[in-house]
């Protein structure tokens, strides 16, 4: 193509993409709707991207990732997509996804779009398609359609309930107006399960891979990575309990071994552009191991490490999943990744103080203490960002917003909310539109006295960006130092070089190499021990002498020793 965009490189200035860029890199999740609002609509959009993208590179991130900006009706907020190719309006158009990939090249930052090749909307095409064609249409054959169980086909064609809750079936009128098949959905009746077993949809997915890739796009988050290929006949799952999105396990349509093909062919693809384009699994496994068949090395580059969002805050805990997470990788040869939030969970300021924890399972989010949260999600993300690997950051984190956990019932746009069971439907709280400037509400995420489509609290005026710049305590400060100091120390990042110390008890203490330290104190009380070295960074106060550190609760610190 003629307007093919080009990837950053590493001898374009203010780029930070060396070989293997994905290996150690930063990438921070944005969620557009949320984001930066460009027309006063209330919804963020691809043009408020594409402004605020200095303040991407200025942070220190080596790529973003987009949620789906697709077509779309939104019944599940974009990863219900009726047009794979085309951006919807609410969000711009094809032309400002491609200036955005423009921008963000010639920043030095990667850009890495969702795709969501489980379902789609039941507004696309072929399903629309498929419910006019009627019984035998060879559309249908693209989706999960099979008749009811019972004497008039009343029931459902199996046991699996949906994610959001209720029956992950929803039977179909003929167009003669009489009952008929039912389609299969693991999530809202409104998301219909692509049948992966039809060979159109596996070349339609790679037309659309191909698509973006020729529009410049670094790679893709695989939503639902794990759940694209169902076991034959679709077999009753024989439990009465409902799933929720973070913890199912072995089922007959999570985890096959099919969806492994699948990959390879992707892989393939990925190979044939320049720049080293890549793709991210979102993939839910029962083990890291079964994590890590997805980031072989004919497969995909990165995996989420949900296991490491959901471990508690606790010594032996947080060292037995870091140890099991780098041999898992070290296994296939893929970078370890690392995260503590995203759109779709309590944000680690909030979860980590919770009485569940690293909890990612549901659970109705509860108010902390702002203060004591705050300093303990501090704390874990010095942490992270020591570890070897890739990391993923969620927008808003750097500002150290808490979950918003007291939106009111007539608000909420999860889908699930409204559902008497399945997943809890409290996602709302963590999609909260960010605050980047001014003393009232929407804190300028978009025109002052517009709306923002999920209420801002009083409170994040002192939270804003602009409040937040230049002052070195600041949440956002922190995160800048840490990922400066990332970038120039070549003991951090992906080098498989993470040593354990010993420590007192309470304390989580490993070298990088031979010249950085980290020392995380986990416990609610203040720990004294002879000093290692020089402070590079803490995530608080603490107290140094010149032979000894007073390292206080939930608190990190990064030493050169």
């Amino acid at each position: 193509m003629t307007d093919q965009l080009t990837a950053p490189s590493a001898e374009r200035p203010g780029a930070a993409a060396p070989p293997s860029w994905w290996r150690d890199a930063v990438i921070y999740q944005i969620y557009p709707r949320s984001f930066a609002d460009s027309d006063g609509d209330g919804i963020g959009d691809l043009p408020g991207i594409r402004g605020r993208l200095p303040y991407l590179r200025d942070l220190g991130v080596n790529a973003v990732w987009l949620s789906p900006f697709y077509a779309s009706p939104q019944a599940d907020a974009g990863y219900d997509v009726a047009d794979y190719r085309t951006v919807d309006p609410m969000f711009g158009t094809l032309a400002d996804a491609r200036g955005l990939i423009g921008d963000a090249h010639d920043l030095g930052l990667r850009v890495i779009v969702d795709l969501v090749p489980n379902h789609s909307s039941d507004q696309h095409e072929w399903f629309r398609r498929a419910l006019a064609e009627g019984p035998g249409s060879p559309m249908r054959a693209r989706y999960h359609f099979r008749p009811g169980r019972g004497a008039g086909g009343e029931l459902p064609p199996n046991d699996w309930p949906s994610i959001f809750g209720g029956p992950a079936w929803t039977r179909t009128t003929d167009p003669d107006g009489t009952p008929g098949d039912w389609y299969l959905h693991l999530f809202a009746p409104q998301q219909p399960d692509f049948n992966w077993d039809h060979p159109a949809v596996a070349d339609e997915f790679r037309t659309i891979l191909r698509f973006w890739l020729d529009l410049g796009v670094d790679g893709f988050r695989i939503d639902v990575a794990h759940g694209l290929v169902k076991a034959q006949g679709l077999p009753d799952l024989g439990a009465t309990t409902e799933w929720h999105l973070l913890d199912v396990g072995v089922s007959p349509c999570f985890d096959r071994d099919g969806v492994h093909d699948i990959y390879r062919s992707w892989r393939r693809i990925l190979d044939e552009y320049p720049g080293e384009r890549i793709a991210v699994a979102e993939a839910w496994a029962p083990t890291l191991d079964r994590v890590a068949n997805y980031v072989r090395p004919d497969e995909l580059h990165q995996a989420f490490n949900f296991s490491y969002l959901g471990t508690a805050w606790e010594v032996a805990a947080q060292r037995r999943v870091i140890d099991e997470s780098l041999e898992a990788m070290r296994r296939v040869g893929a970078p370890a990744t690392w995260t503590l939030s995203n759109h779709d969970v309590v944000r680690h300021t909030t979860r980590l103080l919770q009485a569940d924890e690293g909890d990612v399972a549901g659970r109705k989010p509860a108010e902390v203490d702002p203060v004591a949260g705050l300093r303990r999600a501090r704390a874990a993300t010095l942490l992270l960002l020591a570890l070897p690997g890739s990391a993923y950051l969620y927008q808003g984190e750097e500002l150290g917003l808490p979950e918003v956990v007291d939106l009111p019932p007539e608000v909420r746009q999860d889908p699930a909310f409204h559902r008497a069971t399945g997943q809890d439907g409290y996602r709302d709280g963590c999609r909260v539109p960010i605050p980047w400037s001014g003393e009232q509400a929407p804190y300028g995420f978009g025109p002052a006295g517009g709306p923002s489509w999920l209420p801002q609290p009083e409170s994040w005026a002192r939270l804003s960006v602009a409040a937040q710049q230049g002052d070195p305590a600041s949440t956002l400060e922190l995160y800048r130092a840490a990922l400066a100091l990332r970038r120039a120390d070549a003991a951090l990042g992906a080098a498989d070089n993470l040593r354990w110390c010993e420590a007192p008890e309470g304390l989580l203490v490993f070298e990088r190499g031979s010249a950085l330290r980290c020392t995380v104190n986990m416990t609610d009380r203040p720990i004294r021990i002879p000093r290692p070295g020089e402070a590079l960074l803490t995530s608080g106060p603490v107290g140094l002498s010149e032979a000894e550190v007073e390292i206080p609760a939930d608190t990190t610190v990064w030493w050169s020793v």
